[in-house]
């Protein structure tokens, strides 16, 4: 949660409220998940674009995340115009604007909150969600790598990664 939220949650936790919390952050990741689905007609299309000088350097480099550093630098602007109306969407059909309306309303007013909280759900939830969709890639990306659980489980990867690792 943005750092004001997190604010927000522990205020009103401690002030009693802490189901209205939860229905938020439940709302919150439901909105996110809605929108990681129009990922992967981006990725295909990124793939589509990869260079030979690209895929040597994903394949051969030192680094370990090297295709999910690909896919952030080709896919992260197209990713956020894609996801921001579904988040927008998502956030609205969960509630999530009307439990967030609620819990900064109930944050605003109490005395000890001097600073008033206003945050841009939308930006926050398409930015969260394109954070987390990569640290699953990254994770993937290191399976493969490391072929941890026979995650080389296609032809392809088995012929890549065969010739990968004879390289070095």
């Amino acid at each position: 949660m943005p750092e004001e939220a997190r604010r927000v949650e522990q205020t009103l936790r401690s002030a009693g409220m802490g189901k209205l919390v939860d229905n938020f952050i439940l709302s919150l990741n439901r909105a996110a998940e809605s929108a990681v689905k129009e990922a992967a007609p981006v990725f295909v299309n990124s793939l589509s674009q990869m260079t030979v000088t690209d895929a040597f350097n994903i394949l051969l480099g030192t680094q370990q995340d090297a295709a999910t550093q690909f896919f952030k630098r080709t896919t992260s602007a197209t990713l956020t115009d894609k996801f921001s109306p579904i988040v927008a969407t998502a956030l609205g059909k969960h509630n999530v604007n009307t439990y967030w309306t609620q819990l900064t309303t109930a944050y605003n007013s109490l005395p000890l909150s001097s600073n008033k909280v206003q945050t841009d759900l939308n930006a926050y939830v398409t930015q969260k969600a394109i954070q987390g969709l990569f640290v699953k890639v990254a994770d993937e990306e290191l399976k493969i790598r490391q072929n941890i659980g026979g995650s080389r489980n296609t032809n392809i990867l088995q012929s890549v990664f065969g010739w990968v690792d004879k390289q070095k």
